[in-house]
């Protein structure tokens, strides 16, 4: 990845001055997460993964190599926790196993009020305007839109109980053992996961052509026409600008502020990463820089 001098940067902030990680409320019984400043490899060492990753200040986190699945550090990685907006992830990936590029959906208004009665980030759509499965899926991804996700899952459960039915039954296929899912779109709910489950959904999910297109994407645009306005959706994603390849990010106040990355090395191999509940949206993204750097430095074994 092009990470360099400010990706050593990075890691050299998180081993030497990296402040205690703040608690983050816990939507789940039990309590709130316990300050980390701890090296990952204080909590379970998966096998084949090396011991000297650098300090995390994510509470939860889990680096995989992409092409083989080998866990290469891993902190607190099955503790289940709310993931907000990685849930999209999942939205997007059942979606593509029940609708077709071209359908054309509806925008309702049930659709733009549940977003906005949740105080949730939108692709800005509005009742009445039909657009197709591709251009809200780009609506779901790049701009975290609730909307789109509300529409997409009204569509093809149908009805959002079914879908999320849908949703929970396909992360048992794809083994993710400690993940419920309450809704199609992150908000705060009973719904849970790991930082391990989600590796493997993201796995998964970018073997589909469609969702890596959508999930590298900066910036889409599309047209104005007699059925839809013009819209311009941007990707949260700040490494997608150092040469990443996706995937998602995710806030709310209980989850605290989430990445699932996947990357290439140097070496032509890639890695997928998860941070979970990091205390800001600078922090997540220094982590994964420093978890890069260490990557691309030996932490893959060979």
């Amino acid at each position: 990845m092009r990470i360099g001098a400010i990706g050593a940067l990075s890691a050299a902030i998180l081993l030497s001055c990296a402040p205690a990680a703040q608690a983050r409320p816990s939507a789940l019984p039990g309590g709130a997460a316990p300050p980390v400043t701890a090296r990952a490899s204080a909590g379970t060492v998966p096998s084949g993964a090396r011991d000297d990753a650098p300090a995390v200040t994510a509470p939860e986190a889990y680096l995989m190599d992409a092409a083989s699945g080998e866990p290469l550090m891993a902190k607190r990685e099955t503790r289940r926790v709310p993931v907000a907006s990685l849930t999209k992830v999942m939205t997007a990936y059942v979606v593509r196993h029940r609708a077709r590029l071209d359908d054309v959906i509806t925008i309702t208004k049930t659709d733009v009020r549940h977003a906005a009665a949740n105080d949730a980030t939108t692709a800005g759509l509005r009742p009445g305007e039909r657009l197709t499965v591709r251009d809200l899926l780009y609506a779901m991804m790049l701009p975290s839109g609730a909307d789109a996700a509300h529409a997409l899952a009204q569509r093809y459960g149908p009805g959002v109980d079914r879908f999320v039915s849908r949703m929970n039954a396909a992360a048992k296929s794809l083994g993710m053992r400690d993940s419920r899912y309450a809704n199609a779109d992150g908000l705060p709910s009973s719904g849970y996961s790991t930082a391990r489950d989600q590796a493997l959904l993201a796995r998964a999910a970018l073997r589909d052509p469609v969702i890596a297109a959508v999930a590298k994407t900066r910036k889409r645009v599309i047209g104005k026409t007699a059925v839809h306005r013009s819209h311009t959706w941007r990707n949260t994603n700040k490494l997608l600008d150092e040469g990443a390849l996706g995937l998602k990010t995710g806030y709310t106040h209980k989850a605290g502020y989430c990445l699932t990355f996947v990357s290439p090395l140097d070496d032509g191999r890639k890695v997928i990463g998860v941070l979970l509940g990091e205390r800001s949206d600078v922090a997540r993204f220094t982590t994964a820089r420093a978890l890069l750097e260490w990557a691309s430095g030996g932490g893959l074994p060979e």
